[in-house]
C-alpha cells in the first residue's frame, strides 16, 4: 500500500460521489490504482457520521472479493485507513475457522469482508443476515466471474434489503461483468 499526497484518478471521480450513500458505482481501473481506497475512505467516514452500530448476526457493511489474499489485504487496508474511527470488522473466507467466525459475527459488524463461497455458508446456518446491509462492494468482479462466482452473487444478492447501495469494481469490464451491472445496479455512475 503505497500513502499518497494526492488522490489517484479513481479515488478523485469515486470519493465524492461516494460521499452520497444512495448512489451506486461501477468503478474500473488497473490494479494498484487506489480503488480500495477509493471505496473504504467514504465507507469510513459515514460510519463516523452515523454511529449506528450493527445488531447482532449482522453487517452494516459487506465487501465481497474472490480470494483470501484480497480479503486479507483490505482488511489490513481498513486497519489502517480507519485508526482513528472505532469500527468492527472480520474476515470471512475459506481456509479459516468457522467457529472464530461465527463467533465474530454474532457480535453484530460494520464491516465484512468475504468470500462468496464461506458467506453463502454463513447465510445457510444464519450465522449472518444481510437484512441491515447498507452498502455492498463487489471487488475484483472480472476476478470473480473468471472464478465461476456469477451463480453465488446472484444468490448472495437476493439476500440484501431494498434500497441498499451496490458497488462494483473491477480492472476491467468484460460483458459478463456489464451484465452483473445491469441486474444488480439502479442508475450506476460510471468512473473509469
Amino acid at each position: 500500500m503505497c500513502i499518497r499526497d494526492r488522490p489517484t484518478p479513481i479515488q478523485a471521480k469515486s470519493i465524492p460521489l461516494l460521499m452520497d450513500s444512495s448512489r451506486e458505482l461501477i468503478g474500473s481501473a488497473q490494479t494498484g490504482t487506489g480503488k480500495t481506497a477509493a471505496f473504504v475512505l467514504p465507507l469510513l467516514h459515514r460510519l463516523e457520521e452515523g454511529k449506528r452500530r450493527a445488531k447482532p448476526r449482522t453487517c452494516t457493511n459487506l465487501i465481497i472479493v474472490p480470494t483470501r489474499e484480497l480479503a486479507s489485504q483490505i482488511f489490513q487496508n481498513i486497519a489502517i485507513y480507519g485508526k482513528f474511527i472505532p469500527h468492527s470488522k472480520t474476515v470471512v473466507m475459506g481456509g479459516a475457522r468457522a467457529g472464530a467466525q461465527i463467533k465474530a459475527l454474532a457480535r453484530g459488524l460494520d464491516i465484512v469482508i468475504a468470500t462468496p463461497g464461506r458467506l453463502e455458508d454463513h447465510l445457510s446456518t444464519n450465522s449472518i443476515s444481510l437484512s441491515d446491509t447498507n452498502t455492498v462492494i463487489l471487488d475484483e468482479a472480472d476476478q470473480m466471474m473468471d472464478m465461476g462466482f456469477y451463480p453465488a452473487i446472484r444468490r448472495i444478492m437476493k439476500f440484501l434489503p431494498y434500497g441498499h447501495q451496490t458497488l462494483l469494481l473491477s480492472a476491467t469490464m468484460p460483458k459478463q461483468v456489464r451484465d452483473l451491472a445491469s441486474e444488480f445496479l439502479i442508475d450506476p455512475i460510471d468512473v473509469s
